[in-house]
């Protein structure tokens, strides 16, 4: 399993690289603005990615390596983080072909895969050395910017299908932002106040109020105010949780001593 991590780790940049180059159809970016919403972040936003995808090598090397291949903890990660990133990588090409619904499915999926990462390593009581650098950052930055992104993807398969209306797209989209708030804070909350995660998340909607802000879209200028209100949230929420519990790990009696 620790060599699925590091394969599927690999595949996601490949993968990408691919996709930007047209292999699989448009790049995600031309696909993107092909259906334009009122969640959609600006374009810089995304080179997260090559952050992303460089943490995630390096997390894939490190647990495959030394002591980490015998930690309960990594073994506990390790098929979630390889079908994190194997969704992942299967999502690009899937969006250049414009599935959209099975978009949906794979980026729902590698969320959760990525959140179920980053809650298992926020419950690890007796880490790894090095655990917060080379697990902890890589996952829940990932985690932390699909949590975003599978909503942004949900309002794109909205329009797509004019599943509701695409001139009037403020209310169905504050539902979005909504639901998208609701699960961030109450993910944070059950993390302590994880600063990688809303580091990733605040990315995202720093970037959407900055793409709203300056679209002509109707009701685009209450969505950049909207994003930047739950950014705000967050960074109070996070703010908090870390005063209340400074050392942001929840125990796990599995791993207590004795």
């Amino acid at each position: 399993m620790r060599l699925l991590v590091l394969l599927t780790a690999i595949a996601m940049p490949l993968v990408a690289w691919f996709s930007n180059n047209g292999t699989f159809g448009p790049d995600n970016g031309t696909m993107s603005d092909r259906y334009p919403t009122l969640l959609v972040a600006a374009g810089y936003a995304f080179a997260i990615w090559g952050l992303i995808f460089l943490l995630d090598l390096a997390y894939a090397a490190w647990q495959a390596t030394g002591e980490r291949k015998r930690d309960d903890t990594l073994a506990h990660v390790a098929p979630w983080a390889a079908a994190g990133f194997a969704l992942t990588a299967i999502w690009m090409p899937l969006f250049s072909m414009g599935l959209f619904w099975l978009c949906l499915l794979v980026i729902f999926g590698a969320m959760a895969c990525l959140v179920r990462c980053a809650l298992i390593l926020s419950h690890d009581r007796t880490p790894q050395e090095g655990q917060w650098m080379w697990a902890w950052l890589p996952l829940s930055l990932h985690a932390g910017w699909l949590s975003l992104a599978a909503f942004l993807n949900l309002a794109q398969v909205i329009v797509a299908y004019e599943l509701a209306s695409t001139t009037e797209m403020l209310p169905w989209s504050l539902v979005l932002f909504g639901l998208a708030a609701l699960m961030l804070l109450m993910l944070n909350l059950r993390m302590r106040g994880n600063i990688d995660y809303v580091i990733a998340a605040l990315w995202a909607l720093v970037a959407v109020y900055v793409k709203q802000s300056g679209s002509g879209l109707p009701g685009a200028q209450v969505a950049a105010w909207v994003a930047l209100g739950i950014a705000a949230l967050l960074v109070l929420q996070t703010v908090m949780l870390r005063r209340k519990y400074p050392g942001g790990l929840l125990p796990n009696p599995a791993r207590a001593p004795g």
